[in-house]
């Protein structure tokens, strides 16, 4: 516990564009926070790569390069914004064993070591909070793992980076493909000059290890998450989607199967009647299903400096309010402790389109490989005739596993000249 009229001091590590305004806001808006509190919040230094750089609303006098001593200071509140694994890890464990709570944005970091980090605060008796580190200013991280706590979640599914649907809803909207729409967000800032991380799903997949840990009070890391990303959707797949009253979306889906837990990140053809095909652009939600609650979604702005600085305030007022009561937020939870399945598991409807040659029987032969396997077909539409002969197919529930052991059975027919594309589709809700 703070001692009476003794200020909350704050080390920063991070002044870029997320750390710039948390420094900001803490000095414009000092009285203010002093009142949600209970006493003055104080900066004591704020650590940067380089100290020549102009850092608007930042006191040069607090800035330093020695990150590691800032981090072990003793700081009230130790609040990481650097990124990455190392040597993020390592200097919030020097706070956490200075005595200092962390709040932090780092995803990979918790994906990755968040319950080690767990476990090192609860052993300190300090708090470790990282709101931000998922879906910017939407508050979903202590909703997930306080308010339905007390209800037992289903399913967690929702788009958790803002890249990828900014460009699945231009491809969408505008018939465009993916190279073009790619290079049109780059230019405009939405994709990085590297985008790997974004459409090859490793940011998604990041945040749906943290999702799926808090929904269902379970260890889960990186490794447990089925990865895939967007870069072989392709304007067919977008269109055909669209034909049949879906919209395509890189989703992260965490669901209770016969079994356990299965976490994993996918483009995925979702109703136009769902909730999450409304989110456009570089928005974010989250859609909860469960028992008591029904259905719950959480919407707003994923990403950017404002609405991820306003996720790291709500985490820093929160940690200074329990250093100034001497309280402690609640111990992460394992007590779900669901087997982690592989992504062959799971059980979902899929798309499938083929190029088929045009005579009779082929479809009865096609047919026969789903049957086969246990994949039973839900819709069949031809297109084209000729050379140019389409084949789309939606299918009911199977598992994952029965319907590639399909499309590898489907590539070895002679009448199939090639497998276009395949996609999960997503079922409705209360479906």
């Amino acid at each position: 516990m703070a001692a009476p009229g003794r200020d909350i001091t704050v080390a920063l590590l991070g002044g870029g564009t997320v750390g710039g305004q948390v420094a900001r806001i803490i000095c414009e808006n000092a009285d203010e926070l002093a009142s949600r509190v209970g006493a003055r919040m104080v900066l004591t230094g704020v650590a940067v790569r380089d100290l020549a750089r102009e850092r608007a609303g930042i006191d040069p006098t607090l800035l330093t390069t020695d990150a590691a001593s800032l981090a072990s200071s003793g700081a009230d509140v130790v609040v990481e914004l650097i990124g990455g694994i190392e040597p993020a890890n390592s200097w919030i464990l020097s706070a956490i064993g200075a005595g200092s709570s962390v709040v932090t944005a780092n995803k990979a970091l918790v994906a990755e070591r968040g319950q080690y980090l767990h476990d090192a605060a609860e052993a300190a008796g300090v708090d470790l909070y990282y709101e931000a580190a998922v879906a910017g200013a939407i508050p979903l991280l202590r909703p997930l793992a306080d308010s339905l706590a007390g209800d037992r979640v289903r399913r967690v599914l929702g788009i958790v980076n803002g890249t990828t649907n900014y460009i699945l809803t231009r491809m969408d909207e505008e018939a465009a493909d993916y190279a073009e729409v790619l290079a049109e967000a780059q230019r405009l800032g939405f994709a990085e000059a590297d985008p790997t991380a974004d459409v090859a799903g490793y940011d998604a997949a990041a945040k749906a290890a943290i999702l799926a840990s808090l929904a269902f009070h379970t260890r889960v890391t990186l490794d447990d998450v089925y990865r895939e990303g967007i870069t072989d959707v392709t304007a067919e797949d977008v269109a055909a989607a669209k034909e049949m009253g879906f919209v395509v979306k890189l989703l992260f889906v965490a669901e209770l199967t016969q079994g356990g837990l299965c976490v994993r990140v996918h483009p995925a053809m979702v109703p136009r009647s769902h909730p999450l095909a409304s989110v456009r652009l570089a928005f974010n939600a989250v859609f909860v299903e469960a028992d008591a609650a029904g259905e719950v979604m959480f919407y707003g702005q994923g990403a950017g400096g404002q609405p991820t600085a306003s996720a790291v305030l709500g985490d820093l007022v929160t940690a200074a309010r329990h250093r100034v009561t001497g309280s402690l937020g609640a111990a992460a939870s394992t007590h779900g402790d669901f087997n982690l399945l592989p992504v062959t598991d799971a059980t979902t409807c899929f798309y499938v389109n083929l190029h088929v040659i045009d005579q009779p029987g082929v479809l009865a032969r096609i047919a026969q490989k789903f049957a086969d396997h246990g994949v039973s077909i839900s819709t069949v539409r031809q297109d084209g005739e000729g050379d140019d002969a389409r084949l789309i197919i939606r299918t009911h529930a199977a598992r994952d596993g029965s319907l590639y052991a399909t499309l590898a059975d489907l590539r070895s027919l002679p009448e199939v000249r090639q497998v276009v594309g395949s996609m999960r589709v997503i079922r409705g809700p209360g479906e």
